[in-house]
């Protein structure tokens, strides 16, 4: 489901809309808007962005705290792919649109459709704004506990959406050396996995 674009902002005492043009509605929401911005001088400064807009997401790092070990799933990515990645494919954790649900509901659905475990206490751990520069989406971040009995399915995502995703469980200090050598480059990834090395799974 399409996530609804989010309405235009009011003028406030910095930023005064003066036009916006609707560039692309065909995926998600693509626009073009003229402002007015005050500077930290007070001067009034014109200035021209485009935004993309699809929603917020929310996304989940799955660990066991006796095996040490995370859960983290691979699937292609056209835009790596588009810039470099030779095969397309990324390592991350499990995540999702919200699409009209609250954060902790949509990493529940995300986590057993992705990678069929069923978490029974999401903690959020931090909110982050991913491509601020251009892109509107900010990402909810989670991290739960699972075991063995947890799993109630195969996961690998929706077939009918184009969701083709391994599940892969790993010690996490082989995650964090996948970091480090560069097989992990994704984002949200990366910043869940140090928020883990940083914490400590004990203290998760």
């Amino acid at each position: 489901m399409k996530p609804q674009a989010a309405p235009i902002p009011a003028d406030t005492d910095r930023v005064r809309i003066v036009r916006s043009e609707l560039l692309s509605d065909s995926w998600y929401t693509l626009r073009k808007t003229t402002f007015v911005l005050r500077l930290r001088n007070d001067q009034w400064q014109e200035q021209v962005r485009e935004t993309y807009d699809r929603g917020n997401g929310a996304t989940l790092l799955l660990f066991n705290r006796a095996q040490q070990t995370v859960v983290l799933t691979r699937q292609f990515r056209f835009p790596s792919f588009v810039n470099g990645n030779s095969d397309g494919m990324l390592i991350e954790t499990c995540a999702g649109l919200l699409d009209g649900d609250d954060a902790e509901s949509c990493i529940r659905r995300e986590a057993e459709e992705e990678t069929g475990y069923r978490i029974r206490a999401p903690r959020k751990v931090f909110e982050a704004y991913m491509s601020p520069g251009s892109v509107t989406e900010k990402l909810h971040f989670f991290v739960a506990e699972y075991e063995a009995a947890d799993l109630v399915g195969a996961g690998g995502g929706l077939h009918h959406e184009g969701e083709d995703i391994e599940v892969l469980e790993l010690p996490l200090q082989d995650a964090l050396a996948m970091v480090r050598d560069g097989r992990i480059q994704d984002g949200k990834t990366i910043m869940l996995l140090q928020h883990a090395a940083l914490m400590g799974l004990d203290q998760l």
